[in-house]
């Protein structure tokens, strides 16, 4: 049975950002616009990624992960290498990543990545999509209730 968007209950968790580093852009964040690291920095090795999450204020609906490359193989040097960093993707929360899976594919979209544990989320689940607008969307299971 298809579910709509609200039943799937997505929610903007965090913008992405690829860095070439962790330290100078959080250093950069920090001083100019006051964000401070809330969450991290998390090393993960099925990610391939060293990722920390910053804020403003504890009220801070959406975060800002920065995502630097943990390996030399790291998906994320291709967009380094390509254009420097920059945004890289907008994560969504989900109630159920599955059922937001087959939502997304009937709406066009790939899946780049099924879900796997993710140790920035204590090991919820997480999931990547690739949109026909050309667009990368990170999909991670809601905390339990």
């Amino acid at each position: 049975m298809s579910r709509t968007p609200q039943e799937l209950g997505f929610r903007l968790l965090h913008v992405g950002v690829a860095v070439p580093a962790l330290g100078p852009t959080t250093e950069a964040l920090t001083s100019l616009f006051g964000y401070r690291v809330v969450s991290g920095p998390f090393d993960d090795p099925i990610q391939k990624v060293s990722v920390n999450f910053l804020t403003t204020a504890p009220t801070d609906s959406v975060e800002i992960e920065l995502i630097a490359p943990l390996t030399d193989d790291s998906p994320v040097r291709s967009m380094l290498a390509k254009n420097g960093g920059g945004a890289y993707h907008l994560c969504f929360e989900t109630a159920d990543i599955d059922a937001a899976l087959d939502h997304a594919v009937k709406n066009g979209c790939m899946i780049v990545s099924k879900p796997v544990p993710a140790v920035a989320f204590e090991g919820r689940r997480i999931a990547w999509i690739y949109s026909g607008s050309r667009q990368l969307f990170e999909l991670v299971e809601a905390k339990a209730s």
